[in-house]
């Protein structure tokens, strides 16, 4: 009896080790970190070639072949008059935006994203971390709604270094993520739109709506498609 018992109990924590591996690779951080520096070799040497195309292809590679369909970690982002995000704490779709106070955003950018985070603040919740020191995210924090979740991250801050290493020096600045109510990554969207200095307020308006409802599209599709397959198997009302 005892033999069985420390066989079970050897099997058990066995499985559990093997559960937690296979968790951790199923991770967006775990998977970036493994793919990144050969992308970032080719990709160099692509563009100074200036084979921009390949540099494209690259990339599009490293999200649908390794990153697409990862589990998002679960980031604790700092917000300024609340406590820290918690991402897995969202039961909705996240759409998550990166910026930086020094990385202006074109006009008519905040205030198109505003209108959506209204529009979709019942099916979607928008984020945007800013990689700022808290003093210097405070002016541009203000311009965004507050159905927008506003967080921030920084090289200085210790405990955000996990967070910094992983989101913004692998894929830059401005990035889009995609994540389902499940943190399952969905998409990934890197830059932004510059529409230059002669396009008026409206027009550029415009043009960053459109980027941003695509984007958003995505997500209300995909989740759509998720409660119809529950609705079949009979699992949602």
């Amino acid at each position: 009896m005892r033999k069985f018992y420390l066989f079970f109990l050897a099997f058990n924590l066995l499985s559990f080790t093997l559960f937690a591996q296979d968790s951790a690779h199923a991770l967006f951080s775990y998977n970036i970190r493994k793919n990144i520096s050969p992308y970032i070799k080719n990709s160099n040497a692509a563009y100074e070639k200036g084979n921009t195309v390949l540099g494209e292809k690259l990339f599009d590679s490293l999200i649908h072949n390794h990153l697409i369909g990862t589990k998002f970690d679960n980031f604790a982002l700092k917000r300024l008059h609340k406590n820290k995000l918690q991402l897995n704490t969202i039961k909705r779709p996240i759409y998550l935006l990166t910026y930086s106070s020094w990385c202006v955003p074109s006009k008519g950018e905040i205030p198109a994203l505003n209108k959506l985070a209204k529009k979709y603040e019942k099916d979607i919740q928008l984020v945007v971390v800013l990689w700022d020191r808290r003093h210097d995210m405070k002016r541009i924090a203000q311009r965004f709604s507050y159905r927008i979740e506003v967080c921030y991250a920084h090289e200085t801050y210790h405990k955000d270094s996990y967070t910094v290493s992983t989101l913004k020096h692998t894929l830059g600045i401005p990035t889009t993520f995609l994540i389902d109510q499940d943190m399952n990554l969905i998409d990934i969207r890197r830059g932004g739109i510059n529409p230059g200095p002669k396009t008026t307020y409206l027009e550029s308006f415009n043009i960053n709506y459109s980027r941003f409802q695509d984007g958003l599209n995505v997500l209300l599709l995909n989740e759509n498609t998720f409660q119809s397959r529950l609705a079949s198997h009979g699992l949602f009302p």
